[in-house]
């Protein structure tokens, strides 16, 4: 993704809550800090189908919102 994101395309990371430091601090290595990160809650493994369905609901809202930023 940070490949994809220093070539001009738009870009998110879905990261859940536990790991979100770590996904700031990798976009910063990664020379891509402005990195928009769709944080979603922890866990995301061993949960049923519908608590999946939501994590990815969170995300799909905030990737709406990256692209609506991106289209200003």
């Amino acid at each position: 993704m940070a490949e994809l994101r220093k070539r001009g395309l738009l870009t998110a990371v879905v990261c859940s809550t536990q790991f979100e430091r770590l996904g700031r601090t990798q976009a910063r290595v990664l020379g891509v800090p402005e990195m928009p990160l769709l944080m979603i809650t922890h866990p995301l493994g061993g949960i049923s189908i519908e608590h999946v369905q939501a994590r990815a609901e969170q995300a799909v809202a905030q990737f709406v919102d990256v692209i609506r930023g991106h289209l200003k």
